[in-house]
């Protein structure tokens, strides 16, 4: 039997049986086999990645152009495609066979001919693919109504459609040692900081994951270990966002079949603005990032600070409220930190069941358990009707900050608990906690409570409260320019 080697060989018969051998005879392995000016040639293809009419405009038509009378060698023939054939923009050599694999498996449409140790991928791909939508998971008033989809050509166009400059990088390459997929590394030559691009490309490189279908695969290792509750990279599923973090220093990564795409690094203040801030006028914009702020703390501190002050501190209650909350204790079987983590175990449950469920029947599981179940707890006095009021009070401000979700939840829980054991005494070491925490974390030498911890004014035009165009649009800062960073490049300049 015929050894196969790493590159590929002249005898075309040999090079098709090693290529079907390598892809274990799979059934989506489409090959044509033709007589191109006497010379043999093979084309392959994957069924259903392809795009069939531009196969036959661009591949079959000019090859069946250049007519059997014409005698060419294998070379010659390769040559003519080469240099003569105008057949497809995106045209690459191939010389061995896990290239030429990989180019198959990924829709290209590779031309082997016999006498020729190479071949042609030419993209074509054809497979089939969501259109441009709006994106689901971030709706705004105004600007574009595009999202990113799962193909990350189209991703990268449109990326590079909102940047028309050279200084615009976008680097391919591998991710996955089985699944093969697509990455591209993105970032504006200039304004991002090259020891953070150095620092990103050596991270992805020795990713040591077989398989990756989604950015979360890749975003545990581009984070600092033991940052569990706060996230150091952010996502977001619409390319004018995806540009302006960009243009703001960050290093962005799309990732092939997916249409969240990453950026770092990422400030925890990020997680309060939105697109629709830098459309609206200034004096509303810095309104409704303030009530952000509060929504925030409202939802990780309301019903811990309830339990506490029900518990410890009643004298702090206004005595009208105090009387019914008394009455609402009384008919209740279990304590207020009890019923508040029942109430919010069940709205957990009720919101994961709605998400998980189909569309139709998820809004019915969310009219149910939002009418009916918290209707009959009350009646059946299991748990008062104030513990309803602040848990949907938290419910709704949590979802103001949606990036902030997943921590919000945890951290409610907790000060569920130390409010109701150790009142606000535990509100205020539980709070300290976290804050220490917060102040702690650095993505890539840039402290995640920029610019407020370490102070930077510059910066603060674009925190709390947003300024005007006129104003912001003199010099836009860069995480490597705020203070306290420690990456390596600034030390170097400092």
């Amino acid at each position: 039997m015929h050894e196969r080697n790493d590159e590929m060989e002249k005898n075309l018969e040999h090079n098709i049986v090693n290529i079907r051998s390598l892809m274990n005879n799979t059934g989506d392995l489409t090959i044509k086999n033709a007589m191109v000016g006497q010379v043999p040639v093979s084309i392959l293809f994957c069924e259903g990645q392809i795009n069939t009419n531009q196969m036959a405009n661009l591949v079959f038509r000019p090859l069946n152009n250049i007519g059997n009378e014409i005698k060419l060698t294998g070379q010659q023939l390769m040559d003519m495609i080469q240099n003569q054939l105008l057949i497809a923009g995106e045209q690459k050599q191939v010389s061995d066979y896990d290239t030429l694999i990989m180019f198959v498996m990924s829709g290209f449409t590779v031309i082997l001919a016999d006498g020729a140790d190479y071949g042609f991928a030419i993209g074509m791909h054809g497979f089939d693919r969501r259109s441009v939508k709006e994106p689901s998971t971030s709706i705004n008033l105004r600007g574009s109504r595009e999202g990113f989809v799962e193909a990350i050509r189209i991703n990268m166009s449109m990326v590079r459609r909102r940047v028309k400059s050279a200084r615009l990088v976008l680097k391919t390459s591998k991710a996955g040692k089985v699944s093969g997929t697509d990455i591209c590394l993105c970032y504006i030559d200039g304004k991002a900081d090259k020891k953070l691009v150095e620092e990103i490309e050596a991270r992805l490189s020795e990713l040591p994951l077989d398989m990756v279908l989604e950015g979360g695969y890749i975003q545990p290792f581009l984070e600092e270990k033991g940052d569990l509750l706060f996230s150091e990279a952010g996502t977001t599923e619409r390319p004018d966002t995806f540009a302006a973090k960009l243009w703001e220093g960050r290093v962005g990564i799309i990732v092939d079949g997916t249409p969240f795409c990453l950026y770092l690094p990422k400030l925890f203040t990020e997680n309060f603005q939105t697109l629709d801030d830098y459309t609206q006028k200034p004096v509303y914009t810095s309104l409704m990032r303030i009530l952000r702020y509060v929504a925030f703390l409202a939802a990780v501190l309301l019903p811990g600070f309830y339990v506490a002050i029900a518990n410890f501190n009643p004298e702090l209650i206004p005595d009208s409220l105090l009387l019914n909350l008394a009455a609402s204790i009384q008919i209740t079987p279990y304590n207020l930190m009890t019923e508040c983590l029942i109430v919010h175990i069940f709205y957990e449950i009720l919101r994961e069941a709605g998400l998980r469920m189909p569309t139709d029947l998820g809004h019915a599981v969310s009219i149910v358990g939002g009418i009916v179940i918290g209707d009959i707890l009350v009646s059946a006095g299991l748990v008062g009707a104030p513990v309803i009021l602040i848990v949907a009070v938290s419910a709704i401000t949590s979802f103001i900050v949606p990036d902030l979700y997943n921590s919000i939840v945890i951290m409610r829980f907790s000060f569920i608990l130390a409010g109701g054991m150790w009142g606000l005494f535990g509100i205020t070491i539980t709070g300290l906690l976290y804050l220490y925490k917060i102040c702690s974390m650095d993505a890539y030498g840039v402290p995640f409570t920029a610019p407020v911890s370490p102070f930077s004014l510059q910066a603060m035009r674009d925190t709390f409260i947003r300024t005007d165009w006129r104003i912001l649009s003199r010099k836009n800062p860069v995480p490597s320019d705020l203070n306290g960073v420690t990456t390596e490049e600034r030390r170097k300049n400092g």
